[in-house]
């Protein structure tokens, strides 16, 4: 990685790179958008809308990378590969099947958590209904509101080996969910073996273990 920008191609010898800004639970504002866009059209690059809510900026050449990120002035998504890479978040209070406007919880966790440090690349989804749109259930760490509170997942995945995530805590409050899943990442941070996925690390120790351990520690953040 230089410059946060990934190896795209190799054509002919020839190099270029991909780069994608932070853009905070997917929501954008039409000043940033225009930005991107001028940047975009000014160094030739090619425009992708990524399954995590992000925009990527590809086809561009390494030497105008310095330069590109100056004039976005903008974070990158990804800073580091094991971390919390993004927090994908379902448009809820624009919706009209939401149970909760769950904007606030998931922006409440971006700020937290986005670039944090972890055994292995980490996603966070957050979801206004059960349809948890945004495949929350294929995500590490999943917060999905219902009629009577909220849900919390754990261990999803959709990668090369997919899984399913499992379902710790049922209608539970805001403010309990938020404990949890600090608390989640707290004993899976201290246990986890150096690139572990986090659905690996609970398969290893069992889903029973792990959900009296991190539900042992949000009690004693309560």
């Amino acid at each position: 990685m230089s410059n946060y920008g990934n190896l795209q191609k190799i054509i002919d010898g020839k190099r270029t790179y991909g780069i994608t800004p932070h853009i905070p639970g997917g929501f954008i504002t039409p000043e940033n958008l225009e930005k991107i866009a001028r940047v975009t059209k000014k160094y030739n690059g090619v425009l992708k809308i990524t399954s995590g809510q992000r925009i990527l900026i590809t086809n561009l050449n390494e030497e105008d990378l310095k330069e590109i990120w100056k004039e976005l002035d903008m974070e990158p998504a990804v800073k580091e590969q094991n971390s919390v890479k993004n927090v994908e978040i379902c448009p809820a209070g624009f919706c009209k099947r939401s149970k909760y406007n769950t904007i606030g919880i998931g922006m409440k966790l971006s700020k937290k958590y986005q670039w944090m440090p972890m055994p292995c690349r980490t996603k966070i989804g957050v979801a206004g209904c059960r349809n948890a749109c945004g495949g929350v259930y294929s995500k590490d760490v999943g917060v999905i509101a219902d009629v009577k509170g909220f849900r919390v997942v754990v261990g999803g995945s959709a990668g090369f080996n997919p899984r399913i995530a499992d379902v710790i805590a049922l209608d539970i409050e805001e403010k309990e969910a938020v404990i949890l899943v600090d608390s989640i990442f707290e004993y899976y941070k201290e246990n986890a073996i150096p690139g572990e996925k986090l659905g690996f690390f609970i398969d290893r120790i069992g889903i029973d273990n792990f959900k009296n351990e991190v539900l042992k520690l949000s009690k004693n953040k309560e």
